[in-house]
């Protein structure tokens, strides 16, 4: 077992921050950037997590990425609006849409944004917790480079394609849904390659669609969709949205995150849906209130409590806060070269 060392979230803040700086963001964008990853961390998605810095840097410093770039609405009707994210970064692109979209919903109800031309853009939740704020509920829908393969296939072409829903549940903890449409993210099996560690049975196939514990034949090949035929059918469904509807790529034409021979042409798709524009909002919360009871106080297998979708996530990041974050040696010594690189210290937890 590889050590681990703990860094606050102060310093690991302090220090993305810093190095995105100098590596020409704006103090704003900077700050969007830390934040998806730190939260990503803070949900226990390590795969989207400040292990990604150094990728994110890499395609900036390649020219893959656009730093800086001139994103701009090109259609704005109603409750649609389509942006052009010029091949810049993702999260940049993402949290700009989601605006517009919630913007969007307070006017008709429900607001609808299309992005083209982007980057990877981290976790889903990231955005759609934002419409939790505003007393909406939020959707996010991203595609990613070919992953699954067509049920009954042998080579990937679908993307992971994630999705992911937030309801606010007035004095609950909200619901967040976030999920890839594979068994596991691609990521987590990227992560796992890293850091040399096998991989459950039943995430991924080899290049000859057998199953595999190996990270790096795993990626090679496909990963397992969730629900068999359901999983690649919803699989499918996101990159019509993403990629065919909004003009950013055809199906199978993105570009992996660490791939840096030329333009991701990620496509996103976000909602925003205004609930009192539908019911009352105190009325809503408090069906979801009397719901989210009724689900808890049923009896359950082994007596082990029941979870809502996203509360493991928000319990982990209450404790990851006090706590701090355990970083892998090999995440720790790819931070250490940025920091380097750019003069930049890199503290762990404080005593």
């Amino acid at each position: 077992m590889k050590n681990k060392q703990v860094a606050s979230i102060e310093n690991l803040q302090k220090f993305s921050t810093a190095v995105l700086l100098k590596v020409g963001l704006t103090p704003e964008q900077a700050q969007i950037m830390t934040d998806s990853m730190i939260l990503a961390d803070l949900r226990g998605v390590k795969s989207h997590g400040i292990v990604r810095l150094p990728t994110y840097i890499e395609r900036i410093e390649k020219g893959v990425t656009v730093l800086n770039a001139d994103m701009k609405f090109e259609k704005n009707m109603g409750a649609v609006a389509l942006l052009n994210a010029a091949n810049g970064l993702g999260q940049l692109a993402g949290k700009l849409a989601m605006n517009e979209a919630i913007r969007i919903a307070r006017i008709y109800g429900i607001g609808m944004v299309g992005v083209k031309n982007s980057n990877h853009f981290g976790i889903a939740s990231y955005y759609t917790m934002m419409a939790l704020e505003q007393g909406m509920i939020g959707v996010a829908l991203t595609n990613a480079s070919p992953a699954i393969a067509p049920f009954g296939a042998v080579d990937p072409l679908f993307g992971t394609n994630p999705i992911s829903v937030a309801v606010p549940a007035g004095s609950q903890l909200p619901i967040v849904l976030d999920m890839s449409m594979s068994v596991v993210a691609r990521g987590k099996i990227r992560y796992a390659d890293l850091v040399g560690e096998p991989i459950p049975e039943g995430w991924a196939l080899d290049s000859k669609g057998n199953p595999t514990t190996n990270p790096a034949e795993a990626l090679k090949g496909s990963l397992v969709p969730i629900g068999g035929p359901k999983g690649s059918g919803l699989a499918f469904i996101v990159d019509i949205l993403c990629g065919l509807l909004t003009g950013s790529s055809m199906i199978g034409e993105i570009r992996n995150v660490t791939d840096t021979s030329g333009p991701a042409k990620t496509g996103h798709v976000f909602l925003a849906i205004d609930i009192a524009h539908f019911i009352n909002l105190e009325t809503f919360t408090r069906s979801m209130e009397e719901t989210i009871k009724r689900i808890k106080s049923m009896k359950s297998k082994n007596n082990s409590p029941i979870y809502m979708a996203g509360e493991i996530e928000f319990r982990l990041t209450e404790k990851l806060q006090k706590e701090g974050l355990p970083l892998d040696e090999d995440v720790l010594e790819s931070l250490k070269r940025v920091a380097e690189r750019y003069n930049v210290p890199l503290l762990l937890k404080e005593n």
